[in-house]
């Protein structure tokens, strides 16, 4: 079946652009919406919407400009989700204010999300933020003697599939070659094509940004194009799987989801670790909701590292505020699942780009 998502990486730009979102004195609404279809292939979403709409409605006062932009808006919503849905699309995320510019956008996703309805005076973005940052975008390579495929793939879309056809190497009669000889023959061949498929790599690797590669093929192909590897294209090979080279494509793409998800586990206590030791070292790291935020407002933020499911109640700041102000400065955001990893910090910590000046004691906690 077609995808009917947004790309990851449209989803990555409007994220860019809600995050330069002025807060405004009318409601924002953000809406989650899990698209999937029951058993009898339906949705059931439009309970919880018209629910959730109108009870956030009865805050407002009937003729006030609150209320106008806001039964605006739920009535495109209610046209949109009647009307507009395709019935593949797994999930949606749609941001509206009628009163501030007619701000209306859906973004179609292939990864089914919570119903979620928050109404605020700005987008609420943290389930996008999670969403780039579970789905990166990766490079799988599949070989074997005869041919290799080369696959990159982003949030449920193939960005590109390439094959790289190899040397036809005839394993039944070597002729009237000596043995060693006609093996020699045949190494060299699958040496250059393993050298070839390389090569295919570093220029999509390169031109893509990947920073994820995942091998696939035989005992006997996988070394080979190992030792063709540079030492820069070797530190992103996250796993190497066991698939048959003409293994489908949505068969492909689900087994390097689930190796992005092993790899994603494994990181988060070593991404956490680091931060927090840079910050005992008074190096390039902060812990703590205070010292991230003026980490992100001064611009000195390279990763911002936030548990999952956010800060505490009482924080005074909400997780959308600091995925705004990451993407804002061009920051990237890493959301660790294992929540406990960041407990004793408030929930948040950041990698650094660089320091203002001489590190001095602060409190983790926000006073």
């Amino acid at each position: 079946m077609a995808s009917t998502g947004a790309p990851l990486a449209t989803i990555a730009a409007e994220l860019d652009r809600l995050a330069r979102f002025e807060p405004v004195p009318l409601p924002v609404i953000s809406l989650y919406v899990n698209l999937q279809v029951d058993e009898h292939g339906k949705h059931n979403f439009m309970p919880f919407v018209r629910k959730e709409l109108r009870a956030r409605a009865r805050t407002y006062s009937l003729r006030s400009a609150e209320r106008e932009s806001f039964d605006r808006d739920v009535e495109r919503i209610e046209q949109y989700l009647t009307d507009d849905v395709p019935p593949a699309a797994e999930g949606l995320a749609l941001f509206a204010c009628a009163g501030a510019g007619e701000l209306f956008e859906p973004l179609l996703l292939d990864k089914p999300v919570e119903h979620r309805l928050s109404v605020s005076s700005e987008p609420h973005l943290y389930p996008l933020a999670r969403l780039v940052d579970q789905h990166p975008t990766h490079a799988v390579v599949l070989a074997d003697s005869h041919a290799a495929r080369l696959f990159v793939f982003s949030g449920g879309h193939t960005l590109r599939r390439e094959v790289v056809p190899g040397e036809k190497i005839n394993r039944t009669s070597a002729g009237g070659w000596s043995q060693m000889r006609y093996q020699r023959h045949v190494d060299k061949l699958q040496a250059d094509h393993a050298r070839e498929l390389v090569d295919a790599l570093d220029r999509t690797v390169r031109s893509e940004g990947i920073q994820h590669i995942i091998l696939a093929g035989d005992e006997v192909n996988i070394p080979l194009v190992k030792d063709e590897l540079s030492k820069e294209l070797a530190a992103k090979v996250i796993e190497v799987l066991k698939l048959e080279v003409r293994t489908p494509e949505h068969e492909v793409m689900a087994a390097a989801a689930d190796a992005l998800r092993r790899h994603d586990a494994q990181t988060d206590a070593e991404v956490v670790e680091r931060v927090l030791n840079d910050y005992r070292a008074g190096g390039l790291g902060v812990a703590g909701l205070d010292e991230t935020l003026d980490a992100l407002t001064n611009g000195q933020v390279d990763e911002l590292i936030l548990a999952e499911g956010g800060l505490a109640a009482d924080a005074g700041v909400t997780p959308d505020e600091l995925v705004a102000k990451a993407r804002q400065t061009s920051a990237g955001i890493r959301i660790i699942e294992e929540a406990s990893l960041l407990a004793d910090v408030g929930g948040v910590a950041a990698s650094l780009r660089f320091r203002l000046d001489a590190p001095s004691p602060a409190s983790w906690e926000r006073s």
